[in-house]
């Protein structure tokens, strides 16, 4: 292969024929991508997009606003119109002269755009600014509606960014110059991989595509994530509980239990040693116990949050006490787990049970007055689809959720690694966060619809109660010592909604701290890597904005400070404990078998 002088691959006569020989792969493969999709299965059509109804709305409200304001939308369409004309017109101007190159100024910088050929080559350049100029459009378009529901216009303008997003010419072959490129430089290999990879993922989910994000051959449970030792020393039909190994020679008397989110698996706490919170805990002289959730399949369709509650935080509660010989525990909630750990406070208030010491809780959301970014998907006809689809299936498949968090940051998690994949025909990297997060968990249909309806939609728990388990549950019967950690940029629980919900509930005792970063790397965050800061400030009764505005920010990891807070509710020093008693004896090394167990329903 040579280059032109401009360093464009030019093809030779035997390049050429090795382009042609692997374009002619792409109609063998293309035969399997036909039979994948012929037997591709659904899910409610729904879950899809939302109903034509908001784009009706939308265009009704729009025309309304012509009508009362002509000025502001002709304004706004002649912006358009002019600056799309005069794109075209700079264009034409510089092919007449001869000079069929980029203008000078080259238009905004956008990540997506890093290839120089976007600024550089006049088709690529004009390609680019006319996809900026569409995309401002639809922006002020959507802005411009003002005679809307809030919530109903928060949708529109979620769905019009996914539009936007779609459209970007990074998204399609013929208008990447990366995949471009990369096609003539390996003499159409990469087109070739590119379409295995698509296959092999649309395979591996009978259609239904999931961009697979991480090397899943890189990583082995047990093997070189999720290696701190230790044993399941209980288990029944919802979880395996795990004992750590001790990692020092005393440990405080009060044991430690952490219920992680059934979305996902426990060992996001676990990936590896340098960043393992399981390890650390274990390494500051704790007796660690973390349950696994079981990954239900169809036979848990009836399984609803009190199931949870009863044969998880109640049971799991129950043998640690046991196995411990203690009559109190302190107890962490990850996310949603967080939420039932704040209902299970409540119950135990009610029942005069007082076997939970103190409660921390990890991006938890107890107050689901403000849904935030998740607003487009909280709506009646999302979960009336979501509430079909579990009614035919018994459980909400794993796949629906992630790519419901995905799209929520469609260009990092969704666009940027199927191009990479499909287009540019590369592996996934071998990243253990990634890895984790493809390895998804289903939800109960029960379960599911009364999360969504009755916590999200309905916000119960802060407003008159949520009934479970023959006791109406409020958030005001948390009166425990309580500590939460929410984090800055966290879109799944946002800080001030979090901030909002312990301010509501009934303890004496309230810390929180917002940690840098987000959901995941906000938590996880070990103070070896001296990387994201955090923020405190004992003014729970000033607004959010007023929190953070007073509140003091601390390099490094809140790790340590947690632990200051613990420590002081964690009893006296004794002898470090082995894992497990003659009742509770190993049922299986850590991590344990309910973790290995994949989301494959509807799978192949």
């Amino acid at each position: 292969m040579t280059t032109t002088e401009d360093s464009t691959p030019a093809l030779t006569g035997e390049h050429l024929e090795r382009l042609t020989e692997n374009l002619g792969k792409i109609e063998m493969l293309s035969k399997r991508l036909v039979e994948v999709m012929t037997n591709k299965t659904s899910h409610h059509p729904s879950l899809n997009a939302p109903r034509q109804d908001i784009f009706a709305k939308a265009a009704t409200a729009y025309w309304a606003e012509a009508l009362q304001n002509p000025s502001k939308i002709i304004e706004q369409q002649v912006a358009y119109w002019g600056k799309s004309v005069k794109h075209f017109a700079d264009a034409q101007e510089a092919l007449a002269r001869g000079q069929f190159r980029a203008p000078e100024d080259p238009g905004p910088k956008d990540r997506r755009f890093t290839n120089p050929l976007w600024d550089s080559h006049p088709y690529f350049n004009f390609i680019k600014q006319q996809y900026m100029i569409n995309a401002e459009a639809i922006r002020q378009a959507v802005d411009s509606v003002d005679d809307m529901d809030a919530k109903e216009k928060q949708r529109l303008s979620y769905f019009a960014s996914q539009i936007v997003d779609m459209m970007a010419p990074t998204n399609f072959l013929a208008t990447n110059p990366d995949a471009l490129e990369k096609a003539l430089e390996t003499e159409g290999q990469s087109l070739v991989k590119g379409l295995e990879n698509l296959i092999s993922d649309l395979e591996a989910n009978n259609g239904e595509l999931v961009v697979r994000l991480a090397d899943e051959k890189a990583f082995e449970l047990g093997g070189n994530i999720a290696v701190t030792p230790g044993d399941v020393v209980y288990r029944n039909r919802m979880m395996e509980l795990i004992q750590y190994k001790p990692a020092t020679e005393t440990v405080h008397e009060i044991p430690l239990v952490i219920f992680p989110p059934w979305i996902n698996k426990f060992y996001i706490l676990d990936l590896k040693a340098q960043n393992s919170l399981i390890k650390w805990i274990t390494e500051q002289g704790y007796t660690l116990f973390v349950v696994s959730w079981v990954n239900p399949d169809e036979s848990y369709a009836e399984v609803g949050l009190d199931d949870y509650i009863e044969d998880g935080y109640l049971t799991a509660i129950r043998e640690v006490k046991s196995i411990c010989n203690v009559k109190q525990v302190n107890a962490v909630g990850y996310c949603i787990a967080g939420t039932t750990l704040a209902l299970t406070l409540s119950l135990l208030k009610q029942k005069g049970d007082t076997s939970i010491k103190s409660a921390t809780f990890f991006t938890a959301l107890t107050d689901f007055g403000d849904q935030g970014e998740f607003t487009p998907f909280l709506t009646d006809d999302f979960i009336d689809g979501i509430e079909a689809e579990v009614e035919n299936k018994g459980v909400l498949q794993s796949y629906i959720m992630a790519r419901t968090f995905s799209y929520l940051r469609s260009n990092d998690l969704v666009y940027t690694p199927a191009i990479r994949s499909y287009m540019m025909g590369e592996a996934p990297p071998a990243f253990d966060l990634l890895y984790w997060n493809g390895d998804g968990a289903n939800l109960p249909r029960r379960m599911a619809i009364q999360y969504l309806r009755q916590l999200c939609q309905q916000n119960r728990f802060t407003q008159d109660g949520l009934d479970l388990l023959g006791h109406r549950l409020k958030i005001s019967d948390v009166t425990v010592p309580v500590c939460s950690i929410a984090c800055e940029t966290d879109h799944i629980a946002a800080w001030k909604d979090c901030y909002r919900g312990v301010q509501m509930m009934g303890s004496r005792n309230k810390t929180f701290i917002v940690s840098e970063s987000g959901h995941i790397a906000g938590i996880v965050n070990p103070p070896s890597k001296k990387k994201y800061g955090h923020y405190t400030n004992t003014d729970l009764k000033a607004t959010p904005a007023e929190w953070l505005k007073a509140a003091e920010r601390h390099d490094g990891s809140w790790w340590p400070r947690w632990q200051s807070w613990l420590k002081s509710r964690s009893g006296k020093q004794v002898p470090a404990r082995d894992t497990g008693d003659s009742d509770h004896p190993s049922l299986a090394p850590a991590p344990g078998t309910y973790v290995r167990a994949r989301a494959s329903l509807g799978k192949k």
